[in-house]
């Protein structure tokens, strides 16, 4: 793997959609039905772009997507946004590429005018570092519905507020 001094990242191009599905199905802790879901919205976007409502972000490290961030306004609110997606190639997982992805949606979300973001995460045991990554990166839980995927999986929610 290359050093983070060649990490770059950006709005995702058009060219990268099957590197995103790559990254998005090596993910080990996404369902099938998550798979497709991120192929919705990554059509939707390479489709529509900014008009399609969501945005997506890759990581490269030496030209190839290694991770990818999705996010977008949540209807009806003013400020609020929603983390849709974030993930990584296991090889580039702990080297700060979920961290500058991460980063990198917070600064955009504030230059939108964004004020609040919120990430809704399982709570099983196989999501555990997920959520000790947005604990670390200053996300606050703030919700649990339990049984809210399915019997024994919880929804827990976090939120991050965005200072200007």
């Amino acid at each position: 793997m290359n050093s983070a001094d060649n990490m770059e990242i950006g709005v995702t191009r058009a060219d990268e959609a099957d590197q995103i599905m790559a990254v998005t199905r090596e993910v080990q802790v996404f369902t099938t039905e998550e798979v497709d879901t991120v192929k919705e919205l990554l059509d939707e976007y390479v489709a529509k772009g900014d008009a399609s409502g969501y945005y997506f972000l890759s990581c490269r490290l030496g030209g190839r997507v290694v991770g990818f961030a999705c996010y977008g306004p949540r209807a009806l609110t003013l400020g609020t946004f929603d983390l849709y997606w974030l993930g990584t190639l296991s090889n580039a997982q702990r080297r700060g590429v979920g961290a500058a992805l991460i980063a990198q949606v917070e600064q955009n979300v504030r230059a939108m005018g964004g004020r609040l973001l919120i990430v809704e995460t399982s709570g099983s045991p196989s999501y555990e570092p997920a959520r000790h990554f947005y604990e670390l990166h200053g996300y606050r839980r703030h919700a649990i519905i339990e049984d809210f995927y399915d019997e024994g999986d919880s929804l827990v929610l976090y939120t991050k507020k965005l200072n200007p």
